[in-house]
């Protein structure tokens, strides 16, 4: 992220939450300055494919969240999305954008 200048102070690491009363852990938030949610980051090891699955997990995470950004990452493949909450949609992206207070 810091290619993208994301201040450091606004990155936090592998936190729980819980979902459906389930203890979880997400890997990576990145926050906007005035706390919410701009990017939530899944990361797996480079052997384990990016799958549906991998999909569902984050998308799970982010029922609770209400991430702006969704990022997929083993490492080697990376998927960025764009969340769309009116139409209940997201939208792929090519990067994620730079960061902007």
């Amino acid at each position: 992220m810091i290619e993208k200048k994301y201040p450091k102070s606004l990155i936090n690491v592998e936190k729980e939450l819980f979902i459906n009363g389930r203890k979880k852990r997400y890997d990576i938030v990145v926050y906007n300055s005035d706390g919410t949610i701009n990017i939530l980051i899944e990361c797996k090891a480079p052997k384990i494919p990016i799958t549906q699955k991998t999909f569902d997990q984050i998308a799970q995470y982010n029922l609770t969240l209400k991430a702006n950004l969704l990022m997929v990452t083993n490492g080697l493949d990376h998927y960025y999305c764009k969340m769309d909450y009116a139409n209940e949609r997201y939208r792929f992206l090519k990067e994620v954008p730079e960061y902007s207070s």
